[in-house]
């Protein structure tokens, strides 16, 4: 039989079943209706080109079609959800580069002092001695002493007059430095003859006594006292976090240092399906030589990524090298300007921190550490060079966490290391009035210098270093498009040499963010294919006046495909 005829026979038996089956309702995957469809939108899509859409899609939790109004119709079913805009702004969730969700959600428990005048402050100790049995601690967090009419940092006297019988601990707001009473000292065993540790100070008065102000490690001693929540008290503390996050649009978040214990709760709460916010956490470290037992743990554990459905990756170490400037504990290369003597506290020494660094290498882990002193930022960047020389890792992302002072030659080194600063534009505003007191005129050319970083080749991953500062991202656009604080000052900015572009702010929070945690091919963009995190805001970020960026709004918070916040402003547009 020949061969022609053989195959007309199986032609003839199964074209009708190839007809069939391709006849049949049920689309390709690839066809298969979209879950959701916004259309007529103004779409700012930070991807490569910064290009612009009208319309997206949602299968899942991804992204299947990002383009224009014509295009998106051929997904849209009868499930579809379609969402008309009516010409609102879409830009891709925001990525907090740097934060502290536990501190965050627990400091909604505690005594609010952030930013308020001293005497405020004083009365709330008052008020919350007056409720409490003596022997009940009273612990709050905020206070900045470069807001007050005095700016000298206060003293146990007056927490003593106010609390006698209480324990009393209030953290400065760059979280470097406490204010105690004379109750929190003696049970310390904090006393005229107590050391300065390495990497702290006991602040003092002419006499030599405590004044109630310890900075950094010196703090220590007080914090092992001080009673930890209960672990419903802190899972409930980040859910409270979560409820404040998502209406500002926040959709990812780098928590900057998680202990074990968090990061069990973390999981525990992604189990009940009440935690949605996608957490990239590094874990803490402990200051000094040894590793501590969160290091200890996940070195032997490994990391973890992607974890409930990309909702949690642990795979980063935090580490600290210096303290802060409002603290004068930032580690520097010189002497303070406005205290002649005192150049700050390195945490570690050169050996050891290399030797931290060497650790976390060996076991896959990506390194961020924190650096604001150009001494600290230096020791970092010799110790990253150092490792990635012995044992050479070319994708390392390696990161320094705020890398406020800087040399201009380290600048250089930066770039050239790939290393990326994590960068907080608010505290370029917030610190203003007191930086260049510090430091002087001629290291501002290397302080908060995101013009020069980004002109020399590197990117910068933006956040807020919440609850240090607001968590409010629009707070951070506005301050690194304009270097003005939200009151307008200075007026034309401060150092406005230094200022971004807006496409460069926002990719700061955004694609720049997803790349300094390895994700940039998972989110931070709106682009097929990608995590369905976006949100829709009030007014339109790249065309309203710079001074409008700081109470930009957002409407709707969308994570994996569901909406997690919506404003009431939306009424009649998605029911």
């Amino acid at each position: 039989m020949n061969k022609t005829f053989n195959h007309s026979i199986i032609l003839f038996f199964i074209l009708p079943l190839i007809l069939f089956f391709s006849c049949k309702s049920t689309p390709l995957p690839e066809q298969a209706p979209a879950a959701m469809v916004i259309k007529n939108a103004n779409i700012y899509t930070v991807d490569a080109n910064f290009s612009k859409a009208s319309a997206l899609a949602v299968r899942g939790q991804n992204l299947v079609y990002v383009g224009d109004d014509p295009g998106v119709e051929t997904y849209i079913g009868k499930i579809t959800k379609v969402i008309d805009l009516q010409g609102r702004t879409i830009l891709p969730g925001i990525i907090e580069g740097h934060m502290h969700l536990p501190m965050l959600g627990e400091n909604l428990l505690k005594i609010d002092a952030y930013w308020k005048p001293r005497l405020a402050i004083l009365e709330a100790v008052a008020a919350r001695a007056r409720e409490l049995a003596p022997g009940a601690w009273i612990v709050g967090f905020g206070w900045n002493n470069e807001v007050w009419d005095d700016k000298n940092y206060p003293n146990k006297a007056e927490l003593d007059a106010v609390a006698p019988d209480n324990p009393v601990v209030l953290t400065r707001t760059d979280g470097h430095m406490i204010w105690v009473n004379s109750k929190v000292l003696e049970l310390a065993g904090i006393t005229r003859e107590s050391q300065d540790p390495k990497g702290g100070e006991i602040l003092r008065d002419a006499e030599g006594d405590p004044t109630g102000c310890l900075t950094d490690t010196a703090m220590e001693p007080v914090s092992r006292l001080i009673p930890q929540p209960d672990k419903a008290r802190k899972k409930e503390a980040l859910l409270k976090a979560q409820a404040h996050l998502l209406p500002l649009g926040i959709t990812s978040l780098v928590n900057a240092g998680t202990p074990v214990g968090d990061i069990e709760n973390m999981k525990e709460l992604y189990q009940e399906d009440k935690l949605k916010i996608r957490i990239y956490a590094f874990i803490s470290s402990a200051w000094g030589a040894a590793l501590g037992e969160n290091e200890k743990t996940y070195y032997e554990r490994g990391t973890e990524i992607g974890l409930f459905d990309q909702r949690l990756t642990i795979r980063g170490v935090k580490l600290f090298a210096d303290g802060s400037l409002g603290s004068r504990s930032a580690a520097l290369i010189e002497d303070y300007d406005d205290r002649p003597g005192h150049r700050g506290n390195l945490i570690y020494s050169a050996d050891q921190l290399y030797q931290r660094v060497k650790e976390a290498r060996r076991y896959n882990f990506q390194v961020a550490t924190h650096a604001i002193g150009d001494a600290g930022v230096n020791q970092v960047l010799n110790a990253y060079e150092r490792v990635l020389h012995e044992y050479p890792l070319p994708d390392h992302r390696y990161r320094i966490e705020h890398y406020q002072v800087s040399m201009l030659d380290d600048i250089r080194r930066l770039s050239e290391l790939g290393v990326i600063p994590s960068m907080q534009a608010t505290h370029a505003t917030s610190d203003k009035n007191m930086a260049e007191n510090r430091i002087g005129a001629v290291r501002m050319q290397g302080a908060y210098a995101w013009r020069t970083i980004i002109d020399s080749g590197s990117i910068i991953v933006n956040g807020s270093d919440a609850p240090v500062e607001l968590a409010n991202p629009f707070h951070g656009l506005y301050a690194a498009v304009t270097r003005m604080d939200r009151e307008g000052l200075p007026a034309g900015g401060w150092y406005p040499n230094q200022r971004m572009t807006r496409p460069e702010a926002l990719k700061s929070f955004t694609i720049w963010a997803a790349y300094g945690q390895f994700e940039d091919k998972l989110k931070g963009s709106l682009e097929a294919g990608k995590l369905a995190d976006f949100i829709v805001i009030d007014r339109d970020y790249m065309q309203c006046p710079a001074a409008e960026i700081k109470d930009i709004t957002p409407l709707l918070t969308v994570i994996g495909g569901k909406i997690l916040y919506q404003d009431p402003k939306l009424t009649g547009v998605y029911p």
